[in-house]
């Protein structure tokens, strides 16, 4: 089965993406898909499953024109306005139709808005998404939003809802205890699955023994089959750089049995996204 990562991020800052401007310096410069090549490459995985970085069309088109040109790009997942159905319904409508496009999100955490995931708009859309196949990924979702996602996984059963980096576990006790209660309860519903990425932080080297508390916890809520592996490039720079983040992520994987390893390493995505289990192993450049 082939390495796959889950959640791997591009831009081009000439193209917008203007919460960098108050983001780490080191995140202030061109990530394009030959350097994402290089990163994958050096850390032995096979491919990844781009994920939208800013709430435009333009993202969006980046990533699929990446996917047309490297073998190495598995799926995209693009943006719709979740607050606007009849908008994200004719974005799905152009670009479903791609082969490498298999799923949504919006920055929600940037958003102020409390309670957009069930709103009407959202709930139709997410009726849509259910209808097409296609999975909705939610970022840092703790506090503000998990108990939204895990409703509307609730109530539209169909639709497959992706936790983004397990929704940002914290590191103080009592709000870990809250945090762990409430993706219990997520968990508690069959299409809720989640990533364990995005678990670094800036300015620090990312060690596994600071997030055992994290994983085991997201082991025992989802197990395997229900949890993706993803580097969240580029914002490891600030944590060590992609391939001693996804070494350390890697020993956590090397714990558990073959068919589980296989799961948190591509299994799941390969699922959850639709991707295609025939892809080329190895990234090798252009296609």
């Amino acid at each position: 089965m082939r390495t796959i990562d889950a959640h791997l991020h591009l831009w081009n800052r000439a193209d917008g993406y203007h919460w960098l401007a108050s983001a780490d310096e080191a995140l202030r410069e061109d990530f394009t898909p030959e350097r994402a090549a290089a990163e994958l490459q050096a850390a032995g995985v096979d491919a990844a499953v781009l994920v939208q970085a800013d709430d435009t069309e333009l993202d969006t088109m980046s990533m699929l024109s990446a996917s047309d040109a490297f073998s190495w790009v598995a799926g995209v997942v693009g943006w719709v306005p979740i607050d606007d159905a009849k908008r994200a319904e004719a974005l799905l409508d152009r670009w479903g139709v791609h082969p490498r496009f298999r799923g949504v999100r919006q920055l929600l955490h940037d958003d102020p808005r409390d309670g957009l995931l069930l709103a009407a708009p959202a709930r139709r859309l997410a009726a849509v998404l259910a209808d097409r196949g296609f999975p909705l990924d939610l970022p840092n979702a703790f506090p503000r939003l998990l108990r939204d996602a895990t409703e509307l996984a609730r109530l539209e059963e169909g639709l497959t809802v992706v936790v983004d980096h397990l929704a940002k576990p914290p590191r103080d006790d009592e709000a870990f205890e809250r945090w762990a209660t409430e993706l219990a309860a997520a968990a508690a519903s069959p299409n809720v699955v989640a990533k364990v990425s995005g678990l670094n932080r800036a300015g620090r080297p990312f060690m596994a023994a600071d997030v055992r508390r994290a994983w085991d916890t997201a082991l025992a809520c989802f197990g395997p089959e229900r949890l993706m592996l993803g580097g969240d490039w580029p914002m490891t720079v600030t944590s060590g750089g992609y391939g001693a983040v996804w070494h350390e992520l890697s020993g956590l994987v090397d714990e558990l049995s073959p068919a589980e390893r296989d799961a948190l390493r591509g299994g799941t995505a390969t699922r959850v996204y639709r991707l295609d289990p025939r892809g080329p192993v190895g990234v090798d450049g252009l296609t």
